[in-house]
């Protein structure tokens, strides 16, 4: 298999992985309004599990094949690049709360806890989502004109 073939491949099981992180977190989030402690806890560890196996695989895709031209033009463009640049941004940020939010719990924390998932939750949320629509946008919607 190339290094092409492979990057290739990765993108749709990144863009799986981004899926499995959103429902994992909508998940979460409803069982901890439940108070199905347990239960949120797995989910929050699905959560982190996908958003680690992206970013691996993201790099890995990345060293391969490096940055895909996005074929939009126009006003498309300007959506997708500044949903990117807010994606990536995000990304970023959302790395070391997650982090974080998982010493808090770990020491059993909970109010802690509690307080600084409710500015990350949305934020991660976001980076799952959006992860999504720069996929979609880049392989499937403006993907054929390339």
């Amino acid at each position: 298999m190339t290094a092409e073939l492979l990057g290739n491949f990765l993108a749709p099981v990144n863009a799986g992985l981004n899926l499995t992180s959103t429902l994992c977190l909508l998940a979460g989030y409803r069982f901890i309004k439940r108070r199905e402690i347990q239960r949120h806890q797995r989910a929050m560890l699905g959560a982190v599990a996908a958003s680690g196996l992206f970013l691996v695989f993201y790099l890995l895709r990345y060293s391969l094949t490096g940055t895909h031209r996005f074929a939009g033009e126009g006003v498309a463009k300007v959506v997708y690049l500044g949903i990117l640049f807010s994606h990536m941004t995000l990304a970023v940020v959302v790395v070391p709360l997650v982090l974080r939010l998982l010493f808090l719990a770990w020491k059993e924390r909970f109010q802690e806890h509690a307080r600084l998932a409710r500015w990350t939750f949305p934020v991660w949320l976001y980076v799952s989502v959006t992860g999504l629509v720069v996929y979609v946008l880049l392989y499937h919607v403006y993907g054929y004109l390339t």
